[in-house]
């Protein structure tokens, strides 16, 4: 084999990325949706259609979308929006209803939400710019808890809602147990706190129907680990690298792509064991030593041998210690005492 085969294959090979992820991470859709593109013959790469969604591309490959080239990939970032009322939940809307998008900032890259919310409902939506995570957070087994207010229109009692906490079928389609707080009654209406794990089409609207309640006003206060607090209707709040990481579990690298370094492991001190560590007994810490190699005692303070000869005298002289009420006695011996008879301890200093 010549020099110039084997150094051709001791050269790393260049890996690829399926083309759907590709488009995702860049912001262009989710990946299922990148998919439907691909397959719809609107994505090329270097100027030939894509044929499948199981092509993978290389970082130096030019792809286009309706012959338009997109966007490099960008770390992950998310944002916490308050959706107000009366906004629809999409890229574009056949009736020419003004969408969530149209009111974003203009430094706001391309985003998308992470499931929806109806026109007439409000609260919190979350927006990403990175398909996969979208993706991640809509699947019901992230496990993520969507809490809501609602406001229905009755009178109903605890019992009323025991069918939703068991969890119901509503035409043909199940639905999980949700977990349903009654607040307060409130004249006509009751408010309640729903938490739900699913997020289906109008999925707490159509279950309020089937126990006999009318939702007159739906509030999403949290989804997950994120949560409304005293954002006001159309905030848009992004989430800090470091909080993305630890509740979502991005790789180091989009951290540092963000600005964000993860932190670095602290070194452990000077020659102090590292946790778990077995210490080594208080006996076995070398001490000095006399001149014969036997451990040398540390002297005491010269005050305590100043008080051992003041004892020594009193007792000699029959004279009573400081602080007690009997000769050689101290008022902790003797349980008769009062507390305030011991206002002094034994070598006469005030307590």
């Amino acid at each position: 084999m010549s020099d110039e085969t084997a150094q051709s294959a001791e050269e790393p090979r260049e890996e690829g990325e399926r083309i759907a992820k590709v488009m995702a991470r860049a912001g262009i859709a989710s990946r299922r949706d990148a998919e439907k593109m691909i397959l719809a013959g609107r994505v090329a790469v270097n100027g030939v259609k894509a044929e499948s969604p199981a092509l993978d591309v290389l970082p130096s490959d030019r792809i286009t979308l309706d012959d338009k080239p997109i966007d490099a990939p960008q770390p992950a970032r998310l944002w916490l929006y308050y959706k107000p009322t009366g906004l629809v939940t999409s890229a574009r809307d056949e009736k020419g209803r003004q969408t969530v998008f149209d009111t974003m900032p203009e430094d706001m890259p391309r985003v998308m939400s992470v499931g929806r919310l109806d026109l007439t409902s409000e609260g919190l939506l979350l927006l990403t710019n990175d398909g996969e995570l979208k993706r991640k957070l809509e699947l019901p087994t992230t496990g993520w808890l969507r809490k809501y207010r609602v406001r229905v229109n009755g009178r109903p009692n605890e019992a009323t809602f025991d069918p939703l906490r068991r969890g119901i079928e509503i035409d043909g389609e199940s639905f999980q147990p949700m977990e349903v707080t009654l607040e307060k009654q409130q004249g006509a209406n009751a408010w309640l706190t729903v938490g739900i794990r699913e997020g289906k089409n109008r999925e707490i609207r159509r279950a309020m129907a089937e126990v006999g309640l009318a939702v007159n006003r739906l509030i999403r206060v949290s989804y997950g680990p994120f949560r409304l607090n005293k954002m006001k209707p159309g905030d848009v709040v992004e989430v800090k690298a470091r909080v993305l990481r630890e509740q979502l579990g991005t790789s180091a690298a989009d951290a540092e792509d963000a600005g964000t370094r993860p932190a670095k492991p602290r070194k452990p001190r000077g020659d102090r064991p590292a946790a778990g560590a077995a210490r080594r007994p208080r006996g076995d810490v070398p001490g000095p030593t006399d001149g014969a190699g036997r451990p040398r005692r540390p002297a005491r303070p010269a005050r305590d041998s100043e008080r051992r000869t003041e004892r020594q005298e009193n007792a000699q002289a029959g004279r009573k210690p400081r602080g007690t009420d009997a000769p050689g006695g101290r008022c902790e011996d003797r349980p008769e005492d009062r507390p305030e008879d011991c206002s002094r301890d034994r070598f006469g200093t005030a307590r």
